[in-house]
């Protein structure tokens, strides 16, 4: 039975985010396979993988965000203006069609 913390006799160590980079950094460069930088680094060769999935995945999400010109906006900015300039655009339709209609048909009376 395991003790909390235990795995496989080693004590869990928590890698900082630099430490994680390397570790990408090492792996994607070839300098390192994903076993030697689990050695190296003192973790189990999952939290390589890991490290590297989400480093990889948070690049792409970062050059996905990337709209030249709008430098610093995230990807969720990016969107809720993306959407914002499209609400903006359906009220303009909305109100030219509005006006539209009112031409067309006239000013009811009320009588």
């Amino acid at each position: 039975m395991s003790t909390s913390g235990m795995q496989n006799g080693r004590k869990r160590r928590r890698l900082s985010p630099s430490e994680k980079y390397e570790i990408y950094v090492s792996v994607l460069t070839g300098q390192a396979t994903q076993r030697e930088a689990a050695d190296r680094y003192g973790v189990d060769r999952s939290t390589v993988v890991h490290a590297c999935r989400t480093a990889r995945q948070g690049a792409l999400d970062a050059l996905a965000a990337s709209v030249p010109g709008r430098p610093g906006l995230s990807r969720e900015a990016a969107v809720a203006e993306a959407a914002q300039a499209e609400i903006e655009r359906l009220r303009a339709t909305v109100t030219e069609q509005a006006v539209a209609l009112h031409l067309h048909e006239g000013k009811a009376r009320w009588d």
